[in-house]
């Protein structure tokens, strides 16, 4: 019998395909009561990893166990974890409806089930079309419903909101949340769109070259980063010059003509510009975000590639640790910094509302 904690545990786990090492002595804690982000670039072994935790590949070394046990072991596991790793596994012919009733025959549930969870994920309506007429959002959220059928404690999901519309991603985060936090569920996110994901999770588990870069609160996370500050001077070198002089040594010009101010505040520039005669035109205080930590902590894994030359910090950002944190915890391989990389796109809107009824919005 599996101990119903909800809890899951990566521990030194290794995959080896040929010459490959996909995944090196990874170690993580998944608990109950949060949605935790598992992050990575592309090849950085989240798939294989999610794989050999849903029982699909066998570890080379190490375990990765739910609830205690391996996949196989957990008796109907269907009734404890449910999962998504691709949106593809529906029959053209079926509808949604006889698609889920096949699934909820095979783990031992009702049929109505089938109807609740198409409610849920906002497809009551299209419960007799045809899944081959679906679209992709469609398939993602009847790939969540066959999840659910089960009433998981455990929920993975591989790039769950991949083809849903602002509406449906809204939704999406508002359940996930609420299916972690007030039913004490355990939620493990895969995804690379890391402005949507920083929005859903509260744990976050970044991994590189199929090693632990970062495991533990996203909130701690941010709290070993340094801001900084953008400001616009008349005179770019005399600022520079005037705070370096003032002791403010992590200073840079940044291509756009602002200078890059590290571990000072707006109000500290200010005075030391006004005091050196130097007009400013404007600042902006800048916070780092998950996508700028997640660069800091995986872009050595292509420092090397080819026509990739490494880089360094963005203006103004000095390296830091891997391991914001504190040192990585007992049985963790010691890691090598790895500065972060430039900062990319504008922040996605956040958006402020509640969670619409189902999905919202017209159905395809």
């Amino acid at each position: 019998m599996h101990d119903g904690s909800g809890r899951i545990v990566v521990q030194n786990l290794s995959k080896q395909f040929g010459t490959v090492n996909a995944v090196q002595n990874l170690s993580f804690t998944v608990e109950a009561g949060s949605v935790t982000g598992f992050l990575g670039p592309n090849g950085a072994g989240k798939t294989t990893t999610l794989r050999m935790l849903l029982g699909l590949v066998t570890p080379t070394a190490g375990s990765a166990t739910i609830n205690g046990r391996p996949h196989s072991q957990l008796g109907n596991p269907a009734r404890v974890v449910g999962s998504v790793l691709e949106n593809e596994g529906f029959h053209p012919g079926r509808t949604a409806r006889n698609h889920l009733r096949v699934y909820a025959a095979a783990i031992g549930v009702p049929d109505a089930r089938a109807d609740e969870v198409l409610g849920l994920v906002g497809l009551g309506s299209a419960a007799d079309r045809k899944a081959g007429g679906f679209s992709l959002g469609m398939r993602q959220r009847l790939a969540l419903a066959t999840a659910l059928l089960g009433d998981p404690q455990v929920l993975v999901l591989d790039e769950p909101t991949n083809g849903l519309d602002p509406e449906g991603i809204l939704w999406l985060r508002n359940f996930l949340r609420a299916y972690a936090r007030e039913q004490h569920r355990t939620v493990l996110v895969s995804s690379h769109l890391l402005n949507e994901v920083e929005q859903l999770i509260d744990q976050v588990v970044i991994i590189s070259q199929g090693v632990t870069r970062y495991n533990g609160s996203l909130d701690q996370l941010r709290k070993g980063q340094q801001s900084r500050v953008l400001v616009q001077p008349a005179d770019s070198a005399a600022l520079v010059k005037a705070l370096q002089e003032n002791g403010i040594q992590q200073v840079s010009p940044t291509p756009d003509g602002r200078v890059a101010v590290a571990g000072s505040s707006v109000q500290q520039i200010g005075d030391l510009a006004a005091k050196a005669g130097i007009a400013v035109y404007g600042m902006q205080e800048e916070h780092a975000d998950l996508e700028r930590m997640f660069f800091q902590l995986t872009q050595g894994q292509f420092a090397g590639a080819p026509g990739m030359p490494p880089q360094g910090p963005p203006p103004g950002y000095p390296p830091q640790p891997p391991y914001p944190q504190g040192p990585p915890p007992p049985g963790y391989p010691p890691q090598q910094q790895y500065p972060q990389g430039p900062p990319s796109g504008p922040q996605q809107q956040q958006y402020q509302q509640g969670p619409p009824q189902g999905w919202g919005g017209p159905q395809q």
